[in-house]
C-alpha cells in the first residue's frame, strides 16, 4: 500500500511530529478552574514554547469527538471517513491478523455488563491484564461459537482491557463490514468512528447498515456471537478468580467499527507526501495505521510499569530515526487514560513525566535549526467529561524555518488562549504541511 519518494537524495531536514493522545482538556473543579496541562510543570515544553508558535489544532471541527484514528489519520494529512478501512481493521494490522477480503474486523472491549446488558464499566475497571484477557480471548476463540453459522469467530486480546474480534466465512460468500455498532458510547460515519455525546449505556443491538446479504449476515453473526459469549465468560477460570478477590469480572464484549481488507488501500504516504517517514507508536492502532500507509515500523509496545525508562526509550528510537527519515511521527499514549478516569492529578503528572522523562532526553543536543518539531494531540480527553470531545487541542511549532513567537509576553502551550484567541489557530489538514515547511521539505520549500 505503500508508496515511493520523489526522490532519493539524502536528509538535509528533519521533522517530528509528536502526538500526545488525549491531551486537550478543560478547566475542571479538582484544579481550581484550570486544566490539567495548563497547571503541569513543563520547563522542557515551555522553552519550546518560548521560541516557537503556540496555539490550537481543530482535529475534525464542532460537533464531531475523533476517536484515536481518526485524530491521527487527520494529522497525517487524510480524511478518516473515506480514508479509514475502519477501527477494526486498523487494530487488526496492529497485531498481525492475517486477513483475507470477506473477513471482517472489529475493535472491542472486555467489559463488566450485566444481565440486562448495561454497561457497569466499558474497561472492567482498569484492572484486566494483558495475561487474562488473553487467556480470555483465547477461550471465547476455541469455543467457535459461529461455527454452526459458517463463520469462524477468533478473539484477539491485545493490550489489557482491548481487543480484536475477527470474523472470517467458510461459507456463503463475503462478509461486509457495513454494519453498526454494539458499544454504545461510539458511533461510525463511513469510515470515521466518534464517541457519542451522551450515550445511554446499554449493549446495542448490531444493525446491517444497507440491504445487502453480507451485511444483514454479518449483523446477525455479530449479534448471535455477542448473545453466546457471557456464558463462557461468567464460567472462565480467570473471571472466577477475579470475583474470589472482589475485581470486576470481564462478562461482556463491547464491539465497533467494523472493517474489510481495503483493496485498493489509500495511497501511502510517501506517494502522498512525497518524502518517507517512520512511525513510534505503542499501542495496536497507530501501528495499523503506520503498516496500512507504508510508514517504517518502530512499534515499541506498550508501557511497561517504569514510565519514566519507557518515555527516555522512546526519546532515543526518535533522535535515531531523525537521522535517517525526513519525518518521524510519534505516538504517546499517556495523557488520555487519566482522562478518560476523570483523574486531573494523574493527568497532570503524566504531563510533566512525559516533559521530563520524552522531552528533555530528545532535546539534549538536538540541532533544532536543522530540525522542526510540532507538538499536539488526535483529540481532547476532558477529565470532566471522562470520554472524549470535539475542543481544539493545544498546538506547537519550534525550529527549522518556524516562525518565533511575534507576540508579546509568554504563552504556553496548552495554557489558556490569550485575550482575543490563540495566534495560530489550524485544522488538521494544515498541520503536516506547515511542519514540512519549517523543516524545508515542504511542497513550497
Amino acid at each position: 500500500m505503500a508508496g515511493t519518494t520523489r526522490s532519493a537524495r539524502p536528509t538535509a531536514s528533519s521533522a517530528a511530529l509528536i502526538v500526545l493522545d488525549g491531551l486537550g482538556d478543560r478547566p475542571t473543579p479538582a484544579l481550581n478552574g484550570r486544566s490539567p496541562v495548563d497547571v503541569a510543570a513543563t520547563p522542557n515544553l515551555d522553552r519550546l514554547s518560548g521560541r516557537g508558535e503556540v496555539g490550537e489544532v481543530s482535529i475534525l471541527g464542532p460537533g464531531v469527538a475523533p476517536e484515536s484514528d481518526a485524530g491521527v489519520l487527520a494529522l497525517l494529512g487524510y480524511d478518516p471517513e473515506h480514508d479509514s478501512p475502519g477501527r477494526g481493521i486498523l487494530e487488526a494490522l496492529g497485531v498481525e491478523i492475517p486477513l483475507r477480503p470477506g473477513d471482517i474486523a472489529l475493535r472491542l472491549n472486555f467489559a463488566t455488563i450485566d444481565a440486562t446488558g448495561r454497561v457497569l464499566d466499558a474497561r472492567v475497571g482498569r484492572s484486566l491484564s494483558t495475561a487474562e484477557s488473553t487467556g480470555l480471548a483465547r477461550s471465547l476463540s476455541e469455543a467457535d461459537l459461529l461455527g454452526p453459522l459458517g463463520i469462524r469467530a477468533e478473539v484477539r486480546a491485545t493490550v489489557g482491557h482491548r481487543g480484536v474480534l475477527w470474523l472470517r466465512p467458510r461459507a456463503d460468500g463475503p462478509l461486509s463490514p457495513n454494519v453498526s455498532n454494539a458499544d454504545p458510547f461510539y458511533e461510525r460515519v463511513g469510515g470515521l468512528g466518534k464517541a457519542k455525546a451522551a450515550p445511554e449505556p446499554k449493549v446495542e443491538t448490531v444493525r446491517p447498515l444497507d440491504a445487502s446479504p453480507a451485511a444483514r449476515r454479518a449483523a446477525e453473526a455479530l449479534n448471535a456471537f455477542l448473545v453466546r459469549v457471557p456464558a463462557l465468560l461468567d464460567a472462565d477460570p480467570i473471571n472466577v478468580a477475579r470475583r474470589a478477590r472482589g475485581a470486576l469480572p470481564a462478562s461482556g464484549l463491547l464491539v465497533r467499527n467494523a472493517g474489510g481488507l481495503p483493496e485498493p488501500g489509500p495511497v501511502g504516504f510517501a506517494e502522498r507526501h512525497g518524502i518517507s517517514a517512520a512511525a513510534v507508536t505503542e499501542m495496536p492502532v497507530e501501528r495499523g495505521i503506520a503498516r496500512l500507509l507504508g510508514l517504517q515500523d518502530r512499534f515499541v509496545g506498550p508501557m511497561g510499569s517504569d514510565r519514566p525508562a519507557g518515555y527516555r526509550e522512546r526519546a532515543m528510537v526518535t533522535r535515531d530515526l531523525l537521522g535517517s527519515v525526513p519525518l518521524v511521527y510519534v505516538h504517546l499514549k499517556g495523557p488520555d487514560e487519566p482522562g478518560h478516569d476523570g483523574d486531573a492529578d494523574r493527568k497532570r503528572a503524566v504531563v510533566e513525566e512525559i516533559d521530563r522523562a520524552f522531552f528533555g532526553p530528545l532535546l539534549e543536543g538536538l540541532d533544532l535549526e536543522r530540525t522542526a518539531i510540532a507538538v499536539t494531540a488526535d483529540h481532547a480527553t476532558p477529565c470532566v467529561l471522562r470520554g472524549h470531545s470535539d475542543d481544539p487541542v493545544p498546538w506547537l511549532l519550534v525550529g527549522g524555518g518556524a516562525a518565533g513567537p511575534g507576540r508579546p509576553g509568554p504563552l504556553r502551550f496548552g495554557g489558556p488562549a490569550p485575550a482575543g484567541g490563540f495566534p495560530v489557530r489550524l485544522r488538521s489538514s494544515e498541520v503536516l504541511p506547515r511542519l514540512l515547511r519549517a523543516a524545508g521539505l515542504g511542497p513550497t520549500a
